[in-house]
């Protein structure tokens, strides 16, 4: 059900799994070790480890999303998935602006993106973010469909919903607010006046 599983202390990630989260080679994830990028204790055994808090820390400065299979394990607060966005808008290059201003502009934020309706459900059930930054007009299912599902699924954790949609009429927005979406920006949208929105429904 995409239920955040228990911080736990005593979880330490090898060099080769913090190479596989990140999605470089093991020689790679050394060099950051080596050359003091990324915070590591060596074992007896001359072998590298480093606690989730320090990876999820190395990840964001590197503008990198710290998924699940890290924050679920950080004991800092800031570094759980209290403050997990997903965005879904089937345009790229939006999703992608929106995404990469979310990493920039909001400390300790976690982003993950989808970019049709079947992948944003399925996104959900996995992260169960916070909230969700929603296109109404989606391949696969439409954004209000999606609304409704949320709304009708305990399993998808209730998030706030930011609709972001080039509709610009009374009834639509009327739909969304009957849906429980907390704001809805038309298209072109200010993003920094978006990010706002989101950081005051995080805290």
């Amino acid at each position: 059900m995409g239920r955040k599983k228990t911080a736990t202390k005593q979880k330490v990630f090898s060099a080769l799994e913090v190479a596989t989260i990140c999605g470089v080679v093991n020689q790679t994830a050394i060099n950051w070790i080596k050359g003091g990028f990324l915070k590591a204790f060596t074992t007896p055994g001359g072998q590298f480890r480093v606690y989730p808090d320090d990876l999820a820390v190395f990840m964001k400065s590197r503008r990198m999303n710290v998924g699940p299979e890290v924050s679920a394990y950080c004991t800092n607060a800031e570094n759980t998935e209290e403050k997990t966005i997903l965005v879904v808008d089937d345009d790229k290059a939006l999703n992608d602006t929106i995404t990469d201003y979310l990493l920039e502009h909001l400390k300790g934020a976690n982003v993950f993106q989808a970019f049709d309706g079947f992948e944003a459900g399925n996104l959900m059930a996995k992260i169960s973010p916070k909230l969700l930054v929603l296109d109404l007009n989606l391949p696969g299912i439409d954004g209000l469909g999606l609304c409704k599902k949320i709304n009708e699924d305990d399993s998808f954790g209730h998030p706030v919903i930011v609709v972001v949609t080039a509709l610009d009429d009374k009834e639509t927005e009327k739909q969304c607010l009957e849906q429980g979406v907390k704001k809805v920006f038309h298209k072109p949208v200010d993003i920094a006046l978006l990010s706002q929105t989101i950081e005051v429904n995080l805290n």
